[in-house]
């Protein structure tokens, strides 16, 4: 095998127990579309993980569900506490002056990986999003204002791994990075959106805003804000919550340093 191509039953594999464990219970269809996996593929893949107990059926349902045994893939991992110690407060203040629901997430592999969230504390949702919940970067306003603030170097690598994946790479975005330089138009303007999210509890149903937030100068995640997409324009929104946004990604970056250096003492 060529050195740095993935193995592509593996890619697929981790799609389908990201799909099950993001859905919390998915039909067998559902499965397979979630994860971008033809239907018999993802079939056999569920029989894999459910020999291997990381999902299971539901009882009286021909539906799938993660097991507590997933938690097993997490461990050695040391997390993002001081990103979270750092942020919350701002992130549960700005929701009380919006309303709308803010997530932090950080960037793992493929993913936007989100570390907290303020979707219990408003009624403004569909859905909870709990740490650990990943979303593909190339899919999310999180994942494209991350990939716009790496350095150059940094940006290539993770791009050329995503194209060996072509279920995770939308074509008109990556289109857009390619051709009309949509990566070097939103570190310009300082924030990135994504209308009718597909990879959420409830897909097409809520857009999102995003602004970076940094760690001695180095991007280090982002902080979002949900809408629902049928609520309010894209414009209105940025127009209306970017400022705000804005202002807490900055108090985050200005609080970020001296929470990591404690956390790590």
């Amino acid at each position: 095998m060529e050195k740095g191509v993935p193995i592509r039953s593996l890619a697929r594999g981790i799609a389908v127990l990201q799909a099950v464990n993001r859905g919390g219970s998915l039909s067998m269809m559902e499965i397979a579309r979630a994860s971008n996996v033809p239907y018999p593929t993802a079939c056999r893949i569920v029989q894999t993980l459910l020999f291997e107990g990381l999902i299971e059926q539901e009882p009286v349902r021909k539906r799938y569900r993660p097991t507590g045994l997933v938690q097993t893939l997490a461990h050695g991992f040391q997390g993002h506490a001081g990103i979270v110690q750092a942020a919350r407060p701002h992130i549960v203040e700005l929701t009380r002056r919006v309303m709308w629901p803010i997530s932090l997430s950080t960037h793992v592999g493929s993913n936007m990986v989100i570390r907290d969230s303020t979707h219990s504390l408003t009624t403004l949702t569909f859905s909870d999003y709990y740490p650990g919940y990943s979303i593909p970067i190339l899919h999310c306003a999180s994942g494209l204002v991350y990939l716009a603030n790496m350095t150059e170097d940094e940006r290539a690598g993770i791009l050329a791994s995503l194209q060996r994946l072509p279920d995770l790479v939308p074509v008109h975005t990556m289109r857009m990075i390619e051709e009309d330089a949509l990566l070097e138009k939103i570190r310009g303007q300082g924030y990135a959106t994504r209308g009718n999210n597909h990879f959420t509890r409830n897909p097409g149903k809520t857009s999102s805003i995003a602004v970076p937030i940094f760690e001695h100068g180095r991007v280090a995640g982002a902080i979002t804000l949900a809408f629902f997409s049928s609520a309010i324009r894209m414009d209105d929104a940025v127009r209306q919550f970017l400022p705000v946004l804005q202002q807490t990604g900055l108090a985050i970056t200005t609080d970020l340093a001296p929470h990591i250096a404690a956390a790590a003492e």
